[in-house]
């Protein structure tokens, strides 16, 4: 007879409900600064759904109205080290880190606000009109609002596009030596969401102080949450991957303080991540002003049920059943949020002359200067100022993958903030192709290898650079993966030194190979420049000889923006001129090398196609240029420009895909700069449209060396 044994989770999962006699207990400070947190957090949206209604809030207003019970509740219970992320519904959760920031012993609500208050009001308000004086002057809008000296690491637009980041913030707290958490607020939608489920997994695994808050307000845009999932009881999924987990009445905030507290014991004491799940209820529409009933997917009764347990009105009641306030100092309360958010309006908007409807805008001089649209993307390289360019050891014959491995370990034994993280990095002496050869014996702690879960261990890593106390350098095995990872490297790490008012830094550094030619076939052998060159933010480096990836794996090390650093197969196995008694010297950003001089052509390439074109060209009279830095911030126009004047002539070569090609954009600029130098059209060589198969014969096929290139150099003729 089939036996059955019921299986229990490793994990608790508790439900915590507030009572009468925890309402008792309650510090009424704890309950006063409650109600002040929640009542400036209600106005101010308020305040802000009227601006929209008026047309003076470009974009969306996603108000929290209604459920700021669980990120007051919880926020009160963190201490001042502990860091906070996001929803693009994330009003709420902002504006209570900032609250106890400027104010640390709370609010009481009988009380003039402070400047302080007024002051974090003022900034977020313009924030979300996208004006200069906001946090991030205007750039990030309600979606994205930050302020890190308040612990608020940033909202995000991105449906579970924080949670990853916010791992990074945990594990930087952890391995900085404190006891600081960091807690991601999320919905309904992003816990059913890739990244946030594989951050799940990897919290768990490495055991990080991070506590993933979900507000489950029971509705996407108007699907509801029993439609999207088989278990809507969202807290269940953190017992699945051995995290302690509490579900608590987010319309209660005392229930959620007591839960939050729970939780933050458990975080404190290294038990590992926690999940704490609050029921909450958005009274307005996804967006706008308007509820939901409107647009026909909740009832009115069901709102009208939900509106009853208004979590204002609960914590009023409390206060003033245990005579801690008066129903007239409640109501002095609301009208004193009021008055204070009326006058913030008079500080940005002015009637619109001439009108007599009483329209208003926002004042001139309030916009952020169009010239600011730009700056920021990239950082101004500051931080090169006293970078060592002089080589002072010698040169001597080096395999490529050994300098891989020896800048490295060079790196981390001089720098404690290094680490390292991948895919088997720790293992097999030096990970898939020996880049990490030693690192993991030498620095442990500091040599993390990762599940399979590129979207959840590169946004970690972006968290850790956010963070700024450690440099995160990421491998991913093969370049195609970066689709995998694609939200967090292309809409986090490569948009929020921009996103967030351009000062911030983002010290992230990203290792991956292009593989043609190894018979890895289609999802494993791309070339991934010309994707990273159309992406804000990034810069992107292409070594090709052991010399020059020391040196511009140095630079990129101390370089504050995210750097791609390619490496090519081809060239880990080959050897070539390489240092010897000095790996402490960088290479210039933006300087391009010529590796062969000429007069009749000039040929700009990178990576294993340089030493294909060199090969190739025989007594071709030809110019080869080794780009080395290929963002369009660090291009050496300088070099190309020179060479280009002197030939005429320019081919780009590269080994890939036209689709995706470096040389596309860069064909269109060189036109663009130098038509008046140009003899004849920019050429390209390229490999074929399809990506390289597993055939041996195709994948030859369906990529460019040194047989093309002398081919290409066949057609052009004349040189």
């Amino acid at each position: 007879m089939t036996q059955h044994h019921r299986l229990e989770p490793s994990a608790p999962w508790v439900e915590v409900v507030a009572t009468q006699e925890d309402w008792d207990a309650a510090d009424p400070a704890l309950l006063t600064t409650m109600l002040s947190h929640l009542v400036l957090i209600r106005t101010f949206e308020e305040y802000v759904l009227d601006l929209a209604r008026e047309g003076l809030v470009h974009g969306p207003a996603h108000s929290s109205i209604g459920q700021e019970g669980g990120a007051v509740g919880s926020v009160l219970a963190l201490a001042a080290g502990d860091t906070v992320n996001g929803s693009h519904r994330g009003h709420h959760q902002f504006l209570a880190k900032v609250l106890a920031h400027v104010e640390p012993k709370g609010i009481d609500p009988r009380s003039p606000y402070s400047d302080q208050v007024r002051a974090v009001l003022l900034r977020g308000l313009a924030e979300i009109c996208g004006l200069d004086r906001g946090f991030s002057h205007g750039r990030g809008g309600s979606m994205h609002l930050q302020w890190n000296e308040a612990g608020a690491i940033g909202t995000n637009a991105i449906v579970g596009g924080g949670v990853p980041l916010a791992a990074g913030s945990a594990w930087a707290h952890r391995q900085a030596g404190t006891d600081a958490v960091a807690v991601t607020y999320f919905g309904d939608g992003a816990i059913n969401i890739g990244s946030t489920l594989e951050t799940f997994n990897l919290a768990a695994a490495w055991k990080l102080p991070l506590c993933f808050f979900i507000e489950n307000n029971r509705y996407a845009v108007s699907t509801s949450v029993e439609e999207a999932t088989g278990e809507p009881r969202l807290s269940a999924r953190g017992p699945g991957f051995g995290i302690a987990s509490w579900k608590v009445d987010g319309m209660d905030p005392l229930a959620v303080h007591l839960a939050m507290r729970e939780a933050l014991a458990h975080l404190r004491s290294g038990g590992g991540p926690a999940v704490v799940e609050a029921d909450v209820y958005r009274f307005f529409h996804q967006n706008g002003p308007f509820p939901g009933s409107a647009f026909g997917y909740r009832s009115k009764e069901e709102e009208r049920h939900w509106r009853a347990r208004d979590p204002l009105t609960q914590v009023s009641g409390h206060l003033v059943r245990r005579g801690l306030l008066a129903q007239e100092e409640v109501e002095a309360c609301v009208a004193r949020a009021r008055a204070l958010m009326a006058s913030l309006s008079e500080e940005l908007l002015e009637p619109v002359p001439g009108d007599k409807d009483g329209k208003r805008r926002i004042k001139p001089e309030e916009w952020p200067d169009p010239a600011f649209a730009d700056v920021g993307v990239r950082g101004d390289l500051s931080e090169f100022a006293d970078a060592r360019f002089a080589f002072q050891g010698t040169l001597g014959e080096q395999r490529f993958i050994d300098a891989v491995a020896a800048v490295m370990a060079r790196r981390m034994e001089t720098d404690p903030t290094v680490v390292v993280m991948g895919e088997d990095v720790h293992r097999l002496n030096g990970g898939t192709n020996g880049a990490t050869k030693g690192l993991g014996e030498a620095f442990p702690g500091r040599v993390l290898g990762t599940p399979i879960s590129e979207n959840a261990f590169t946004g970690l890593g972006g968290g850790i650079a956010l963070d700024g106390r450690f440099t995160p350098v990421v491998e991913f095995m093969y370049a195609d993966f970066m689709w995998v990872a694609a939200d967090q490297l292309f809409n986090q790490i490569g948009k929020a030194r921009h996103m967030f008012g351009g000062a911030g830094r983002v010290p992230f550094v990203l290792r991956s190979k292009v593989a043609m030619g190894t018979g890895y076939g289609s999802q494993h052998s791309m070339d991934p420049a010309g994707i990273f060159a159309t992406a804000p933010g990034w810069r992107i480096v292409a070594p090709s000889t052991p010399y020059d990836y020391v040196g511009l794996m140095n630079s990129a090390l101390r370089c504050q923006d995210p750097v791609v650093v390619l490496e090519h197969v081809d060239l880990y196995t080959s050897t070539g001129e390489g240092p010897s008694g000095d790996l402490d010297y960088c290479l210039p950003v933006g300087r391009a090398a010529v590796r062969r001089t000429g007069s009749a052509l000039t040929v700009i390439t990178y990576l294993a196609m340089t030493h294909y074109v060199l090969g190739a060209l025989g007594d071709v009279d030809a110019e080869v240029i080794d780009l080395r830095w290929l963002d369009r911030a660090s291009l050496d126009w300088d070099t190309i420009g020179a060479s280009v004047r002197k030939t005429g002539r320019v081919l780009l070569a590269e080994q890939g895909p036209p689709g995706t090609s470096y040389g596309g954009w860069l064909a269109d600029e060189i036109q663009r700069r130098f038509f008046d130098w140009l003899d004849r059209p920019v050429e390209r060589l390229t490999g074929g449209e399809a990506s390289p198969s597993i055939s041996k014969v195709l994948e030859r096929a369906a990529i460019a060396q040194g047989e093309e290139v002398a081919a290409k150099l066949a057609e052009i003729g004349g040189v």
